[in-house]
């Protein structure tokens, strides 16, 4: 396998571990609205995100950096045509972070409440917005000769890209709703187990509708199979909700999450982004790639890196694994 084919893998996998772990994050923010009943409620939410979220936007910046130096085409012209969609996600996340740590800075009502609405507004935008930016990767965008956008910001409002920021809304905010039945105990879990069933049932149908349209639009055998892989998990998930098995419904529903964005990537291969105005202007792993010495030298920081970063993340959730309720937030109070 090439070079350029490792890294095009590589990426895959950061923006699979991203979303996986960045989605019930995102998911854990929107129900601050949805599900939380008062302020000690919503404590209990973003405590139960409050070690590991800076953690897992690690590997957006990773997926984002590796891009850029593996191939810096590809990021040209993605961050060039996307820049607006891309900008409000950036801000976002900028406010979210913020928002996390100064909420708890005063004791004042009004203060309280302004930062978390910005927390859930802040989760809301990316969870929409990353779905739209890859539905236009993968189903292609106006790039001409010269590998540069040549459409508009309205032209990335697509029926299909709206559809996948949808799915990605819908699936972000099932997975936090699952991991918030696993993390927490009393009257919020079991509220928080009726509310996933609500919208994994929402978003099983549009899952389904996107995925589909994917296979036809470009989809072979093995994007078929992660089709089969992301529904099946999806329906598993819904299931163990019901009987309350949130711990097999939170790892289906991160199966759910990788089988889809892996869908995503294997209809896309070998392309990066494909142009909808001419076959030959799309980007691919080839042209679009850094030269093969940046490649290797890539390949053994990665090598070096990629294990601590895996381990030190990994000890961190199993320090963090207890369930939490707002009698702890009495308990910590004393």
């Amino acid at each position: 396998m090439a070079l350029h084919d490792v890294w095009f893998t590589l990426i895959a996998v950061l923006w699979i571990g991203y979303f996986f772990l960045e989605g019930f994050d995102f998911g854990v923010g929107i129900l601050t609205k949805l599900l939380a009943r008062d302020r000690p409620e919503r404590r209990v939410l973003i405590n139960t995100i409050g070690p590991v979220w800076d953690g897992n936007e690690v590997w957006l910046l990773t997926a984002g950096g590796a891009t850029f130096a593996a191939f810096p085409e590809w990021y040209a012209t993605l961050f060039s045509g996307f820049y607006l969609p891309l900008l409000i996600i950036l801000v976002s996340l900028i406010v979210r972070g913020v928002a996390f740590e100064y909420r708890s800075k005063r004791d004042d009502e009004k203060w309280q409440t302004n930062w978390e609405h910005a927390i859930f507004w802040s989760s809301l935008v990316p969870a929409l917005l990353w779905g739209v930016a890859f539905g236009n990767i993968v189903h292609g965008v106006k790039i001409d000769q010269n590998h540069e956008y040549a459409g508009t910001f309205f032209d990335l409002l697509n029926p299909y890209a709206l559809l996948g920021g949808l799915v990605t809304l819908t699936l972000f905010t099932f997975h936090g709703a699952v991991f918030t039945a696993l993390k927490t105990v009393g009257d919020i879990r079991e509220r928080a187990r009726k509310l996933a069933l609500q919208v994994g049932i929402a978003t099983a149908v549009l899952a389904l509708v996107f995925l589909v349209w994917t296979q036809f639009d470009g989809g072979d055998a093995a994007s078929l199979v992660a089709l089969v892989v992301a529904v099946l998990a999806l329906l598993g998930a819904l299931g163990a909700n019901q009987i309350g098995r949130e711990g097999w419904a939170f790892a289906l529903s991160g199966v759910t999450i990788v089988a889809a964005v892996a869908m995503l990537f294997l209809t896309l291969f070998p392309n990066v982004m494909p142009s909808t105005l001419d076959d030959a202007w799309s980007l691919t792993v080839s042209n679009a790639s850094s030269s093969s010495y940046t490649l290797t030298i890539m390949t053994w920081c990665a090598g070096i890196a990629t294990p601590v970063v895996l381990l030190y993340q990994g000890w961190t959730y199993w320090v963090f694994r207890k369930r939490i309720g707002t009698q702890h937030l009495a308990e910590a109070a004393h």
